[in-house]
């Protein structure tokens, strides 16, 4: 698993199309998610493996890094690889990255 902090997925965004995964519940989902980003909630992921297995690279997002923390050692136990977590979360893209996106 590879770490990123947020301004450093910024940056690594301008040049690389990584699938964003945004594993939290809908309800976060719709107050604020990064553009582009795809919302399959932690509990539907076994439900969804199919979908992550075709991506070349994937970044897990949650709230704050914790759970996509958890998505991200189970999708390695499935042997899929090239995983990133983004260290802090949306709460962090928020605080450092994109400075008009809502919190809660």
């Amino acid at each position: 698993m590879r770490r990123m902090s947020a301004s450093e997925l910024a940056d690594y965004l301008e040049d690389a199309s990584p699938l964003l995964l945004d594993v939290r519940e809908p309800w976060e989902f719709e107050i604020c998610h990064i553009v582009g980003s795809i919302n399959i909630p932690m509990n539907q992921i076994p439900l969804q493996l199919h979908h992550l297995q075709e991506a070349d690279e994937t970044v897990v997002i949650c709230h704050h890094g914790i759970r996509s923390q958890h998505v991200i050692h189970y999708l390695e136990q499935q042997d899929i690889d090239s995983l990133i977590n983004l260290d802090g979360g949306v709460d962090a893209w928020a605080r450092e990255v994109d400075l008009d996106m809502p919190v809660y």
